[in-house]
């Protein structure tokens, strides 16, 4: 008997092909699902929040109030602390955004002021509860959440310094970064207790704040400069 033809391949192909896109489709699907349930917790947890406090939330409530199982729960966020991490998170989205025209234009003082007040207004809508969620992570008796928020500062401020497009190197660099910290934890701080109209008060002090910090980096560059000028002579 004659050995049967080999399959030109062109339908197997075909299959495939439709199969990874059938596949392509469900897991987006599956990951659009988990990012709307995450979200759903997220929201859930700072409405309860709202009316109790961040520090008396208890997920079994959050659970209970989506109609979800406990576990559900737990299969997104190992607990309450890793649910701010979610929501604080949001913040920086904002101060990532794709910028205004223009902007790269700006002077860095503006950037920087424009970037961090983009993080702050994206947690402005629950404003007291963040600020809850962060004097939580400073409790003395939560050491492993103090760790956690030095490198947390250190990231932000990277980011916070990518956002607003800054290329300092070397020595320049390292300054701008540790003003920017002092920064940032100041602002923050003013931010946590500010009730006026917008966090006005919060913008005003981050803005005489940098523009404060420009005029010592420009003295330290001139400085810097004149030792360099003399060192050649």
């Amino acid at each position: 008997m004659a050995a049967a033809k080999p399959s030109s391949g062109k339908k197997p192909s075909t299959a495939r092909k439709r199969s990874s896109a059938a596949a392509a489709k469900t897991a987006g699907s599956t990951a659009g699902d988990r990012a709307a349930l995450r979200a759903r917790i997220v929201e859930t947890a700072l409405d309860i929040a709202e009316d109790w406090g961040w520090y008396d939330i208890r997920l079994h409530h959050v659970a209970e109030r989506l109609g979800l199982p406990l576990a559900a729960v737990r299969a997104e966020f190992r607990d309450g602390d890793a649910i701010a991490d979610a929501w604080i998170a949001r913040a920086d989205d904002a101060m990532l955004a794709e910028p205004e025209t223009g902007f790269a234009a700006l002077p860095a003082e503006e950037r920087l002021q424009v970037t961090l007040e983009a993080w702050l207004d994206a947690l402005a809508p629950h404003r007291k509860v963040t600020a809850e969620m962060f004097r939580a992570k400073l409790w003395p008796v939560h050491v492993h959440h103090n760790l956690k928020l030095v490198t947390w500062t250190s990231r932000t401020v990277q980011w916070w310094r990518e956002a607003a497009l800054l290329d300092g190197k070397g020595q320049r660099r390292s300054v701008e970064e540790i003003g920017m910290t002092l920064i940032f934890l100041s602002t923050l701080a003013r931010w946590c207790r500010d009730s006026s109209e917008g966090q006005a008060r919060s913008k005003a002090y981050l803005r005489r704040c940098l523009r404060g910090a420009d005029r010592v980096m420009a003295r330290a560059c001139r400085a810097a400069r004149r030792g360099g000028a003399a060192q050649e002579a």
